[in-house]
């Protein structure tokens, strides 16, 4: 017996989202290799940088973000070291 692609669907793993008002399961198929279906985000999302609608400048990438945070961390090191070496 061969089953058809309907039939198929009712054999996939169901939606891991559960809703905030009933508490109740999603019970859409999830999607291959997600846990969750195409309404709850499986392949949602936004690309990432000057791919995304709303880039302007970078000022709060990813990469801009990290850059800063490893300065600051330098400089605090340094403030460090100049007040160990004072007398």
């Amino acid at each position: 017996m061969k089953l058809s692609p309907v039939n198929l669907m009712h054999l996939a793993p169901r939606c891991t989202a559960k809703s905030k008002r009933s508490g109740f399961q999603c019970k859409a198929p999830a999607v291959r290799g997600k846990k969750v279906c195409r309404m709850h985000g499986a392949r949602g999302g936004a690309p990432c940088g000057s791919l995304h609608g709303r880039y302007v400048h970078g000022k709060q990438t990813r990469k801009a973000i990290e850059a800063r945070r490893e300065t600051r961390d330098l400089i605090q090191k340094a403030l460090q070291l100049l007040a160990s070496i004072e007398i």
